[in-house]
């Protein structure tokens, strides 16, 4: 007996067999009501996208997986990963070889310490949800997120493997597909990796206001004055404007009367009418001993006008 025939590996199957009957066997599936989600890849490159070649480099950088790996990618290459369903630290795959296999890859949950540790290291560096999921980072957030034994991405040791073929090494080539196959989705779902790793995408964008980076990726709004903080800095009263952003505009200016009111609504205040407004706000924020040491004065001139012209009366009549 020789040692294909003991391992029982059967006839071989061509790879245009073996798509034509995981075609048919996905139509099958189908037609039983259950959901297939099977990876297929536009082109001949596994993953386009940051999360998705990132997830690749990372199973590639382990010597663990590097003997079974090129295997896996003709694999998933060939539209041979039939089903691929991520959730929550497990991955189910089925994949289509010589017969139909089912694959299991249980993933650890990132720690709660890990994750701490990378959502402050890039707080405020990530300033939309958007940005993260379509990997458009800083290069320091990338290898912050890469970064060997402690970022997103697991390292063998998290990593369980099974797969119901008669082979006995933990990572056949059906595992090493369907491990490609999580590249390929994430190119279209990143939010996946997340899940699968057990933690809130969401916090890494919330602490956009927060830590050492965020005067870089404060918006450009922030260095803009409000129109009532310039009134308050230079004690100006300014001119309503159109699309304000203060919250009450009404209860930030004097009481004014209906008609007035009604005015300003139909045409906006224009800066003609400011001098005589100033004029008045500023009689009326004059101090009241000021205004008294006044009319002292005056009445002092009043009375030296007065004594001088008696004095001058009293000459011509002498």
């Amino acid at each position: 007996m020789s040692f294909f025939q003991w391992r029982n590996y059967g006839d071989y199957v061509s790879v245009a067999e073996k798509r034509r009957r995981a075609e048919a066997e996905i139509a099958k599936l189908r037609k039983k009501g259950r959901t297939m989600a099977p990876v297929k890849l536009e082109g001949r490159k596994i993953a386009t996208t940051f999360w998705g070649q990132s997830w690749c480099t990372n199973l590639e950088r382990y010597s663990d997986f590097a003997s079974r790996l090129p295997r896996g990618r003709s694999y998933v290459r060939n539209g041979l990963v039939i089903d691929l369903q991520i959730a929550k630290g497990k991955v189910t795959a089925m994949v289509r070889g010589s017969d139909l296999y089912d694959v299991e890859i249980t993933i650890a949950p990132v720690t709660a310490k890990r994750w701490k540790n990378i959502c402050r290291e890039c707080s405020g560096t990530i300033d939309s949800l958007v940005e993260l999921l379509q990997g458009r980072l800083a290069k320091g957030v990338m290898d912050r997120v890469c970064r060997e034994g402690d970022g997103l991405f697991p390292q063998p040791s998290e990593i369980k493997l099974s797969c119901s073929c008669p082979d006995w090494a933990d990572m056949c080539k059906h595992v090493a597909g369907a491990l490609y196959g999580i590249g390929a989705r994430l190119d279209t779902a990143p939010r996946l990796l997340f899940e699968l790793r057990g933690v809130d995408e969401t916090e890494l964008v919330a602490g956009a206001d927060q830590g050492v980076g965020r005067l870089n990726s404060a918006p450009a709004s922030a260095n803009v004055l409000a129109d009532d903080d310039v009134a308050a800095l230079f004690g100006l009263e300014m001119t309503e404007t159109v699309g304000s952003t203060t919250a009450d505009p009404a209860a930030a200016r004097p009481r004014r009367s209906a008609r007035s009111v009604r005015t300003s609504v139909q045409k906006p205040r224009t800066t003609a009418q400011k001098p005589k407004a100033t004029k008045n706000k500023f009689a009326l924020d004059l101090p009241r001993n000021t205004r008294a040491l006044a009319r002292t004065v005056k009445a002092a001139r009043q009375q030296q006008r007065r004594r001088k012209g008696s004095r001058r009366g009293k000459k011509k009549s002498g």
